[in-house]
């Protein structure tokens, strides 16, 4: 005598196939949907446009014979400014780009000490890929470079020349 078909191996098997592929599916689809990356801009036609503009703050810079260089331990960032052709040390504003965490992202303006060095804090201790732009508070001209945290020496900030 034959057995009924529930209680055989091979139609189960089959039936098993396609349902795990379903829930499978579910959970990845749930997944992504909860942890979506930011790479993309959604005003990238804006930021585009936008990089024109720097590359000129950037040869701003380079024509004033401004750059400096960054520490990073922890939580504790120094920033040396070398002022060129600057008659003061002015406020800046340095803005923390995680290349692909947009939440990590933070902006600090800060203030000079005499010597020209800056000091602050980040809000949390950063490692991995950055990109630190660095500009005065009227932002006529601009400081950049690419960070891979932790570094035991300082990077070089500078404006188009050195890129």
């Amino acid at each position: 005598m034959q057995k009924p078909w529930y209680k055989q191996f091979w139609p189960w098997f089959i039936i098993a196939i396609p349902t795990i592929s379903v829930v499978y599916s579910m959970t990845a689809l749930y997944v992504f949907s909860q942890n979506k990356v930011d790479l993309v801009a959604e005003d990238y036609y804006k930021k585009g446009k936008g990089i024109n503009q720097d590359f000129s703050r950037l040869r701003v810079a380079d024509a004033l014979q401004i750059h400096g260089d960054i520490s990073v331990q922890d939580t504790n960032i120094v920033l040396r400014l070398n002022k060129g052709e600057l008659k003061s040390y002015p406020t800046l504003r340095v803005m923390f780009t995680h290349r692909t965490l947009a939440e990590k992202d933070f902006t600090q303006m800060i203030s000079p000490d005499m010597q020209g060095n800056y000091r602050f804090s980040a809000p949390e201790p950063i490692d991995g890929p950055w990109f630190v732009e660095v500009e005065p508070f009227k932002g006529d001209w601009m400081l950049n470079s690419r960070l891979n945290l932790p570094s035991s020496d300082p990077i070089q900030l500078y404006g188009q020349k050195q890129r």
